[in-house]
């Protein structure tokens, strides 16, 4: 089976809808620049940083204005209890089916531990109000990722 081919910048985002810790999200209501970001696992080591490196910055990514959504495989009783346990200010959304990770391309064949696994990419995009991918990151290291992101949409 081939990898899907994953949107680049400059590409329309096809509309979609997922659930989320605030309710049904939907791209076509998007008012202001999304910063969507994907990762593995709630409450690992690595995707806590990550998302506790967002919720530090949420109050920039606003007055700039771009609202911040995580994305993760979990369910949405693991979501809500890995957002309040990290006072994460911003929605979760849970895609236990894939259908929003195939469409961004980020579910990836991987080794944990020597053994294959198939799995979330850390990845995060940046998505303009008209649904344009303005940018992406792959294979996303965590320190420093989250000031780097921020710069960008500062900066669009």
């Amino acid at each position: 089976m081939s990898e899907p081919i994953s949107p680049s910048a400059g590409d329309l985002i096809s509309p979609f809808e997922a659930d989320s810790t605030a309710g049904r999200f939907s791209l076509a209501d998007l008012k202001q620049t999304l910063v969507l970001y994907f990762y593995p696992k709630d409450n690992t080591p690595g995707c806590t940083t990550q998302s506790v490196d967002f919720r530090d910055q949420h109050e920039a990514f606003l007055s700039a204005g771009a609202m911040i959504v995580g994305v993760s495989r979990d369910s949405m009783k693991s979501h809500e209890n890995f957002k309040k346990k990290y006072e994460l200010p911003f929605a979760l959304i849970s895609d236990p089916s894939e259908a929003l990770c195939a469409q961004f391309g980020v579910m990836k064949n991987k080794l944990m531990y020597g053994k294959p696994v198939r799995g979330i990419e850390r990845s995060t995009f940046v998505i303009d109000r008209q649904g344009k991918l303005l940018k992406a990151w792959r294979g996303v290291k965590v320190p420093g990722h989250v000031a780097e992101v921020l710069e960008f949409v500062k900066s669009h």
